[in-house]
């Protein structure tokens, strides 16, 4: 079975990056170790308009956006 790495919804610093919305790995502990270290690129590496989390989702990990309404237009404004 494949587990996924998956970021909910790319913001404009993930597209610039070129990251990837979903990537597969053959074991749950290699996508969850892969899924922490998205997490900590992003969080440390982006703009800071927005904050990150990962929720387990059927043996897959989502990293998902905190908050909206930051103007970066890839989600609904507040």
């Amino acid at each position: 079975m494949e587990h996924h790495v998956i970021i909910e919804k790319l913001c404009s610093c993930a597209k610039k990056e070129g990251l990837d919305q979903v990537v597969s790995f053959e074991t749950k502990e290699g996508a969850k170790n892969a899924a922490e270290v998205q997490l900590s690129f992003m969080s440390n590496n982006f703009c800071g308009k927005h904050s990150f989390d990962i929720t387990e989702v059927n043996d897959h990990f989502v990293i998902g956006m905190l908050g909206g309404g930051c103007g970066c237009g890839t989600h609904d404004k507040h």
